[in-house]
């Protein structure tokens, strides 16, 4: 092969009670990227379309996690990419993460699979970090293997992927307003009590049997968070009363997405999950604040090949 043509899905991440450790696979949201082999032993970054992001390839996070995945296999093998943006940056939804992954997953295919999936998040993490400023793999590792993943470890760094119960739905709102990564990461408290600490292991502890079990009623229990979202949450329009509305329409939790300003609701079936997306519909009309909107099953392969 000589081209491939791959759907980069969008995550969310941290789930709540899963800070930097902790992501989900959205299966109707994502950008779509032409990766192909050229003579010239260049990355390039030879179509952007969608959003306006960097053409040199040292700047755009999928040339430089291309150029990482390349320096480690010591190739001069030249690519070409094109990126078709549907995941706005600053979303909150695992733009850059999308880019990173579909790149590394698109020119691994294309050298013969040297890696396994597994192997490629390091190389993806390598745009994060241009990205935020941190090497955090809670997108790349789920749009990469699809599902749940958990990062166990970042030094060394190891991933669990997780179970994924079959009813599971995410609404996921995306209010028109950007939160920059590095920005949200500011903002966090660098120390928390032990309490809350303690709080939140037995909630990420709790999420992780849920998922083993299919203990929906469990999984919505888990998802809370003491440590971070009551930062972040100031910054996301109308976020408590969301969460309220959703729960009363049936989701099993509510949180931020990522950084934010997205924010998801976890729900059992589609038809409560229309029925909370048409809440938050009609909720955020009235509000008159411009958003994206969308229903989503968890996605369990991750990058796909079109």
């Amino acid at each position: 092969m000589k081209e491939l043509k791959v759907f980069a899905p969008a995550t969310v991440a941290n789930l709540s009670c899963g800070f930097d450790v902790l992501g989900c696979c959205l299966d109707s949201v994502g950008d779509e990227m032409v990766v192909r082999k050229n003579d010239l032993n260049e990355i390039r970054i030879t179509k952007v379309t969608g959003q306006e992001l960097p053409m040199e390839a040292d700047k755009n996070v999928a040339g430089v996690a291309v150029k990482a995945l390349l320096k480690d296999l010591e190739s001069d093998q030249g690519f070409d990419i094109e990126i078709t943006k549907r995941i706005k940056p600053g979303s909150g939804i695992g733009s850059s993460a999308a880019s990173s992954a579909g790149a590394v997953f698109a020119v691994n295919k294309l050298l013969g699979e040297p890696y396994s999936s597994n192997q490629l998040i390091p190389f993806a993490m390598q745009g994060e970090l241009i990205a935020s400023g941190n090497e955090h793999a809670d997108n790349v590792a789920p749009a990469l293997l699809g599902g749940f993943s958990l990062v166990r470890s970042y030094c060394p760094l190891e991933v669990l992927s997780l179970p994924v119960p079959s009813e599971l739905r995410m609404v996921v709102l995306h209010p028109l307003i950007e939160i920059k990564t590095k920005d949200s990461r500011s903002i966090i408290k660098q120390n928390i009590s032990l309490k809350s600490a303690i709080n939140q292991w037995g909630n990420l502890g709790a999420l992780i049997s849920a998922l083993y079990t299919d203990d929906y009623d469990l999984l919505g229990r888990s998802l809370e968070d003491e440590i971070v979202e009551p930062i972040r949450s100031i910054l996301i329009p109308y976020f408590q009363e969301l969460d309220e509305l959703s729960v009363a329409n049936g989701a099993l939790g509510f949180g931020i997405s990522g950084s934010g300003p997205s924010v998801y609701a976890l729900c059992k079936g589609d038809e409560n999950a229309e029925k909370v997306k048409q809440a938050i519909k009609k909720f955020y009309e009235k509000k008159g604040i411009d958003f994206d909107l969308h229903l989503s099953a968890i996605n369990k392969q991750g990058v796909k090949i079109l």
